[in-house]
């Protein structure tokens, strides 16, 4: 199977066991979505708080630390229509792995839970789903919640 993520570790150190669970989260995401023979991956940042909120404020003008980013380099619509005879980013994600600690925390879960879930949320924003309004929220909530039953996290 073709990598379906490249991963950054910006001003944050290395660590194999975020490899292990991005790489199992999005192997499930793109299982479920049928993009195996799509030849599409997803560039993944990890990150800190500092990092992400530069970048929030500059794309999204809010100047505050957030947990994750989502790019998406297609409009839902198009996914469908690739091929897979070229290799496509479907989007970037940038995380921040201090705020997923803090979030895990705060909720009272494992931190793969929290870290998962925030691999799951922000690939389906790739995938052109959002949770504006309250149609769309159920639909986007039901398939994070399939996929997190899924991995059993």
């Amino acid at each position: 199977m073709l990598e379906i993520a490249e991963i950054t570790f910006l001003d944050i150190e290395e660590d194999e066991k975020y490899t292990k669970i991005i790489e199992k989260v999005l192997k499930q995401c793109f299982e479920e979505e049928k993009l195996e023979e799509k030849n599409l991956y997803v560039d993944i940042v990890l990150t800190n708080g500092k990092h992400i909120r530069e970048l929030n404020k500059k794309h999204r003008d809010i100047d505050k630390e957030t947990d994750v980013l989502s790019f998406p380099m297609f409009e839902k619509e198009e996914i469908v229509r690739v091929n897979g005879s070229n290799e496509n980013v479907l989007g970037d994600i940038v995380i921040s792995i201090g705020q997923v600690e803090k979030q895990a925390e705060e909720y009272g879960h494992t931190f793969e839970k929290e870290f998962s879930y925030m691999i799951v949320h922000s690939f389906y924003h790739l995938m052109g789903f959002d949770h504006m309004d309250e149609k769309d929220k159920i639909q986007m909530r039901t398939k994070e919640k399939k996929i997190m039953n899924i991995l059993g996290v």
